[in-house]
Parts: structure tokens; sequence; C-alpha cells
């Protein structure tokens, strides 16, 4: 009875053909050249792997203690084509390995546009990539078609042998994008957008899903992916379209809140700059984004303290050297405000550089604050020698009238 206990696990061998093995079967192109470098890279190794572990059995049975004829050297310690043949072989394995996994890296970029849909067939001349912003969420995906204006949450779809550009990006925790018949997986991050891209070759539906662990409902936080003809695309975007509901930054706030086991969710609309606004992290009413914050951190700051610390500084500080972010002017940023404001302000500003100028002409030299003494850009540098031996003293000119345009601008 012992020796047929194995038998009885004969009809579980039976059911494993019903399992898909979709990393080693994939529906897309750059999936399928994954799933070759994966299989050249084990098959190289096995060249090594194999011979090893047959020697090992070969070498138990023939010097076993009951072997008397077996052949016993005990004073042999060297050979030169052994050695050879040990050191040779996986060395040129490991450069094979080198040059595929090297070549595959870069050809197989997801930042990489796509040259080819699918083996042997180049990209047609004049076809655009089809854009899908996508957002993880706790704990779903929300899918945004900026081309046709619509909006899916946990479906996604694409024609099949059209390149996708995704966009990716999360809301609060890092996630994964993964659609193993598709692609490989991309980290999602808050604040980041990475990108990957991608091409379907058989219609079909497939499971895609987070491949990192993000809290409570992930288990739960997959979504399906449909290959469709371009007919059966269109059919599914004028669905979508017809769904009636508009994603707007008020819904998007609702949506956005922890959930689990969301059904499929269609959107008609989807408000202009929405993604932008997820990426940067400013969806909220009132709030700065992200892009605009890093702009006036270069500028010089927000605040008091930052006027303080910048205003009587003489170096670049009246035309920016380079290309300024915001533009030719202030080199520094007093405050977010409109239009009449920002005009004011350059008027109080050009008066605050003339008072600078007759104080600093007044001022002992130790007093003032130069920097590197550089003149404005078009100007020889005037300097002169101080009596209490400053060595340069620049004199700064009064403002003109362009400054004060430079500074509304």
């Amino acid at each position: 009875m012992r020796r047929l206990r194995p038998l009885l696990l004969l009809p579980l061998l039976a059911l494993l053909p019903g399992c898909e093995a979709v990393v080693l079967s994939p529906a897309g192109d750059i999936a399928a050249q994954q799933r070759d470098l994966l299989l050249m890279s084990v098959f190289l190794m096995l060249i090594i792997i194999i011979p090893v572990m047959m020697l090992t059995v070969f070498f138990a049975w023939k010097y076993r203690e009951s072997n008397k004829e077996a052949r016993y050297e005990p004073d042999w310690d060297h050979s030169t084509h052994l050695e050879l043949v040990i050191w040779a072989a996986p060395l040129l394995i490991i450069i094979c390995l080198g040059a595929i996994t090297w070549s595959g890296t870069h050809l197989l970029d997801p930042y990489r546009s796509l040259d080819r849909v699918n083996k042997g067939q180049a990209v047609a001349e004049g076809v655009e990539p089809l854009q899908v912003n996508v957002v993880a969420m706790d704990w779903k995906w929300l899918f945004i078609y900026p081309e046709y204006g619509i909006a899916t949450v946990n479906e996604l779809a694409a024609p099949v042998d059209r390149p996708i550009r995704f966009h990716i990006t999360s809301t609060g925790v890092m996630n994964s994008f993964y659609i193993p018949a598709l692609a490989g997986q991309i980290y999602a991050m808050p604040g980041m957008e990475t990108k990957m891209n991608a091409v379907i070759n058989r219609p079909g539906e497939y499971v895609g899903f987070s491949a990192n662990y993000s809290g409570d409902g992930f288990s739960n936080m997959r979504f399906t992916f449909h290959g469709l003809d371009d007919a059966g695309f269109d059919r599914w975007v004028s669905g979508v379209r017809a769904a009636g509901q508009g994603l707007d930054r008020e819904t998007y706030l609702e949506l956005e809140k922890p959930s689990e086991k969301v059904p499929v969710i269609h959107y008609g609309s989807v408000d202009e700059g929405l993604f932008d606004a997820v990426l940067n992290m400013c969806v909220e009413p009132g709030k700065m984004c992200m892009g605009e914050m890093m702009a006036i951190d270069k500028k010089g700051g927000l605040g008091l303290t930052a006027v303080h610390a910048t205003w009587p500084l003489v170096h670049d500080k009246y035309a920016r050297r380079g290309q300024a972010v915001l533009g030719s002017g202030e080199s520094y940023v007093m405050a977010i405000c409109t239009p009449l404001e920002a005009e004011k302000a350059a008027v109080d500003a050009a008066r605050r550089r003339q008072e600078l100028a007759v104080q600093l002409t007044r001022s002992a030299p130790s007093e003032q604050i130069m920097g590197m003494g550089l003149a404005r850009p078009g100007q020889a540098a005037r300097t002169e020698v101080a009596a209490a031996g400053w060595p340069f003293a620049p004199r700064i000119p009064a403002p003109t009238a362009a400054d004060a345009s430079a500074s509304q601008s």
C-alpha cells in the first residue's frame, strides 16, 4: 500500500493542463519578448547546471563504498585540461548572459516608444499610440482616456495591434501596475509619473492587478483588460460615453476615498486637466500644485523670511543669468497676487530699488551684501576701491522703465 500511495496524486496531475501559464504564453509583443529573454537565460544557465547535477550523481554512484573497482588517487591535485573546462565554460555563459541582458534591458525599456507591434510587423506610419492615464487608488484602478474624454474604474480596453502608452501615478501609496499578458510590471508612485509602452496582439479578456502590497484591500485590487478589434473598441468607447455621469473634481475626491471590491464604473466625460491635478496632488480646490510650488521655490520662495533674506542682495538681482523658469524680472516671489496687485508691486519694487541704491552708496562697504558683484547684463562691471579696503563695491544703477515692465511681466 505504501508503494501505491504516490498513484493517488495522478488525478491532481490531470488538472494541471487547465492552468494557464500566461507569463509563458502572453498575448502582447513586449511580454513575448520578455518571455523569450527569460527562456534564453534559463537555457544558458542549464548548460552548466545540468552537467553539474549529472556529475554529482555519477561521482556519488561511482565512488560508493561498495564499489571496490573505483580508481582511487589520493595524491592527485591538478589537471590543466580540467581547470580549463571548469572555468572557460561558465565564463563564456556569463558573457552571453551579460550580452543578451544588456541588449534586452535597453530594447525592452518601458519608456521606449515601440518600433514594432509584432514580430516582423513594424508600427504603421502615422499611427499614434493610444494614451491611457492610470491612477492607482486605495483599492481600485482609475483609467482615463484623454483622446476620447472618458474614464473607467477597474476596466481597461485597447485595440489589437495599436501601441499603447500608459502614464501611471498613484494617489497615496506606492503600487505596481501589472498585466502579465501585456507587459512587465511598473511602479505607480504618488507625485511621480512613470510610463510604459506596450501592445496587445490577440483579442480576449486578460487579468490585471496590483503586484505591490498596499493595504487591506490589496487582494481585490484587480481589473479586466479587454483586447478588442477596432470595431469592438469603438463600440466599447461608445458604451462608456453613454454612461451619462461625468468625472469632475468633486466626483474624483469621493472616488479617491478608500474602498474595496469596487465594481466597474464608466464616466462619459472627464474634466480637462484632472490627471495633471492628480499627478501634482492638487485636486482639492485652492490647493497649490507641486509644479507651482517647485517653481516658486526655485524662484526664491514665499514669505517675509524669503523677502528679507533676498532683498539686500545685489548679485543676480535685477536679471536672471541663464533661463528663468518664470520669466525675467524679480529673482524671488513675494506673494501670489492678482494682475493689479502685480502691477502695483512692480511700481513699489522700482521705488524700493531706487531707495536701496541711494542707501548703499551712503553705507559703509562692510555693511553691503555684494555677492559676486556682477554687473547687469549688457553692461561692463564698474567697481571702485573703497577707502575701508572693500575691493569690489559695484555701483547700482537706478531702475529704468525696462526694469518696471520686466517686473510686471
